[in-house]
């Protein structure tokens, strides 16, 4: 139980002034009080959501459907002896550990839109919702996926690889420059805003340790900042959604209403009452989505999505960027790529993406994006596919080295050269040592695989099988 959470008293008397006359204030402590529920969400660019059921049940998972997200799930288990993040499953990225109001945006992104072609996401680390957005895109067109903190793009990058990710292309900007530097460019954007955080009481029992009424004001300035250059950045016909992990007005309808006010006639606002089974629940005058932790015995958040009529004029802006280090691959580079990574791996290369060099690095990226090549500087784009290797003299030598971010996002469990391991040798391979099959000896690069999912790129020598595992997903202790 949370029964100490840290509530402060100018922050009730806030949310009594502001909350619905059909809920209630003693609901609404009570439930900020209680342990929250775990939640999942299935990765459907490694498995199926049946596939995954038939996973659960085998693990003596309990999965509950979520209503607003068909891949999300509130999970028990029987035996939490092993961290959920240290399951077999979620190491090969077969689900993120998301929580089930995190989920609200993506949908809210994605009702009633078509195929996506080119996203932004403002605010996207740690990559919950970037990851969910991408499994919807099915790997197509391209999204980029911008954090302002540095220290977070490493995290970011991760779970984008870990999830079998290579439509994505990551940027650390302050994102108040995208309206200027990006005038009318994304399909639509996602802006999961920084903000106080009050809806995360019940992750964190101290997550309102330094709340004031003061900062609130200072953070909505930032928002209002945000939204107006989201707004700029998206196309005429375009769709935002605006979102937040925190309850009070002044970061979440009156953001919107200021967008309003700004813009006028070329903001309109999209109901959401539609959106799943009881969401009228929750739903505002304005068509937003205010969730108090008691509706739906969640986190706090608020959703709002904002269609843009027509254009607007952005502001002026000098932007200066660096020498872009890529350069397209020849066609005969490509086919010799296309030839040696079917033969040693019995992989292709995605119709969506486009082979791109840098000295000896070769990388896939998104075609979608690659018109924005020297309008915004990136900090990673798609995915390493290789590393190119010396000549050699022998016979049948190796041309490429291939990285293990590309098998996680190419590869399929069931192709026929992959090695199967069993869990012990699954374990010691999580913990960064080779393993030794009861197979025979084979040769060059394989891909090994755990209960149906590829988790990493090996290489024969003798009768074991060399770790690739990079240094940084080693995990030490307390595996599944």
């Amino acid at each position: 139980m949370h029964s100490n959470v840290h509530l402060p008293s100018d922050f009730l008397a806030l949310v009594e002034e502001t909350m619905p006359s059909h809920l209630s204030m003693d609901d609404f402590i009570a439930a900020c009080q209680r342990p929250l529920r775990r939640s999942i969400r299935v990765n459907t660019l490694k498995v199926s959501i049946d596939e995954f059921l038939v996973i659960a049940q085998e693990k003596c998972w309990d999965l509950s459907p979520i209503p607003w997200c068909k891949e999300g799930f509130w999970i028990e288990r029987e035996d939490e002896s092993v961290p959920l993040g240290n399951t077999a499953e979620h190491l090969s990225g077969l689900f993120y550990i998301q929580e089930a109001s995190s989920m609200l945006p993506v949908t809210a992104l994605l009702d009633g839109h078509p195929p996506l072609e080119l996203v932004l996401d403002m605010a996207a680390a740690p990559g919950s919702k970037t990851t969910q957005i991408a499994a919807a895109m099915n790997n197509q067109g391209a999204l980029i996926a911008n954090e302002y903190a540095a220290s977070r793009v490493k995290v970011l990058s991760a779970n984008v690889q870990r999830c079998g990710i290579h439509n994505t292309t990551l940027t650390n900007f302050d994102a108040r420059v995208f309206g200027g530097w990006l005038p009318e460019t994304f399909d639509t954007i996602l802006l999961d805003a920084p903000c106080s955080g009050e809806g995360t009481v019940r992750k964190d029992a101290d997550a309102m340790s330094n709340w004031d009424l003061a900062s609130i004001h200072d953070i909505a300035m930032t928002q209002y900042d945000l939204i107006e250059s989201a707004f700029h950045a998206l196309k005429p016909g375009g769709t935002l959604v605006y979102s937040t992990c925190t309850l009070n007005h002044q970061e979440n309808q009156q953001v919107c209403m200021h967008l309003k006010n700004t813009f006028a006639d070329a903001v309109e606002f999209l109901p959401l009452g539609h959106l799943f089974t009881d969401a009228d629940k929750a739903l505002t005058p304005e068509g937003f989505l205010h969730v108090y932790p008691q509706i739906f015995d969640s986190e706090g958040f608020f959703v709002a999505k904002i269609k843009k009529l027509f254009s607007t004029t952005p502001p002026e802006v000098n932007k200066r960027l660096g020498k872009f280090p890529f350069k397209p691959a020849e066609s005969k580079i490509i086919q010799q790529l296309i030839h040696e990574l079917k033969a040693s791996l019995g992989l292709d290369i995605p119709t969506s993406s486009q082979v791109w060099l840098r000295d000896n690095e070769v990388w896939l990226f998104p075609s979608a994006m690659v018109h924005l090549i020297g309008e915004l500087r990136f900090s990673r784009i798609g995915i390493k596919l290789a590393e190119a290797l010396k000549p050699s003299n022998k016979k049948n030598a190796p041309l490429y080295r291939w990285q293990h971010e590309a098998v996680m996002a190419l590869g399929q469990s069931n192709q026929a050269n992959n090695v199967q391991l069993t869990l012990e040798e699954a374990r010691e391979w999580f913990m960064g040592r080779d393993v030794r099959p009861n197979l025979p000896a084979g040769k060059g690069e394989v891909m090994v695989c755990y209960s149906g999912a590829v988790i990493g790129l090996g290489k024969w020598v003798g009768n074991r099988i060399k770790n690739g595992l990079p240094r940084e997903l080693v995990r030490d202790k307390n595996l599944f």
